[in-house]
């Protein structure tokens, strides 16, 4: 299944949901009171939040207005147009040796999405190492080791209660021995002590920073998609202790509210980089915002 099909597939009960919103409003009514009313019901159903919502139908009211556009398929290209432009970023490409240390609370795929991260650079050619420094929730390194497994790649683990600092330092002593191209790290989600949590990603990072200076290092943030607007608190909690690069954003196929990516964008102005639409280990998929709208409105 290829690229778009995927998404598509992962996004079904998204389109499901709000699709024949969308459908009906565009659907040869003139563009009046009514029209925005359903436009703007269709995209706060879909979980895309007041901010975001309101930010593109200002938008596109003036567009439309501006361009005096009257017919409902020219309106629905704008729509798309404009939508796609407010949850595109400019990305860097990565550069190698890559670090990623991935953050976010407890169950919401963290783990799994390492291992998928860890299969997809693999599937590029690169050599990966995963760092399990999630010594805190019980068995979270035997099941990263299960995904590294699968990924076909090395992982570094130390005893539970280890400190995940030194887990981390010992993968990159082992990246850089062996000229491993990318160290992806899995770390504790508790909240219940935040302090400690915050405390130990920022000594995680440090590490990342001392014995790695050259490295391409990233921070991500895996959200739950199917939380909608709660996962927003999520990333405040976390940018206090590290500054977040990117959001993974899982389980998009598990909810009918996939509009969360333009909330996030909205109020965090943090680019989605990868979307979890399966339970595959290729179901992560780097996200592209043209085919997301696409796959709302298809």
């Amino acid at each position: 299944m290829g690229f778009f099909s995927k998404l598509k597939e992962g996004l079904k009960k998204t389109k499901d949901n709000i699709g024949k919103k969308f459908f009906s409003a565009f659907s040869g009514r003139a563009l009046d009171d009514e029209f925005y009313d359903s436009l703007e019901e269709a995209m706060l159903t879909a979980d895309m939040g007041v901010t975001a919502t309101e930010q593109i139908l200002d938008e596109f009211k003036d567009e439309v207005y501006k361009n005096k556009i009257t017919d409902p398929e020219k309106a629905k290209d704008l729509l798309k147009r404009i939508m796609v432009d407010s949850i595109s970023y400019e990305i860097p490409d990565y550069d190698y040796p890559l670090v990623i240390l991935l953050a976010g609370v407890n169950g919401v795929g963290k783990t799994t999405a390492v291992g998928k991260l860890a299969n997809h650079f693999r599937s590029m050619g690169k050599s990966v190492v995963v760092a399990a420094a999630d010594t805190f929730r019980a068995a979270a390194s035997d099941q990263l080791e299960v995904w590294a497994e699968r990924a076909g790649v090395r992982i570094i683990k130390h005893q539970e209660g280890s400190d995940p600092a030194s887990v981390v330092f010992d993968a990159i002593s082992s990246a850089k021995a062996r000229r491993d191209d990318v160290i992806l790290v899995d770390t504790a989600g508790r909240l219940h002590n935040k302090k400690n949590l915050m405390d130990e990603l920022r000594k995680i990072h440090k590490v990342i920073i001392r014995e790695l200076p050259e490295a391409d290092y990233r921070s991500y943030i895996v959200l739950d998609a199917t939380t909608g607007q709660n996962a927003l608190a999520q990333v405040e909690i976390f940018a206090e202790a590290v500054d977040i690069d990117g959001i993974i954003l899982t389980k998009l196929d598990g909810t009918a509210k996939g509009g969360v990516v333009m909330a996030i964008s909205a109020e965090q102005e943090i680019p989605v980089v990868f979307v979890g639409v399966g339970e595959q280990i290729d179901d992560l998929l780097p996200f592209n915002p043209e085919e997301f709208v696409d796959a709302i409105f298809e």
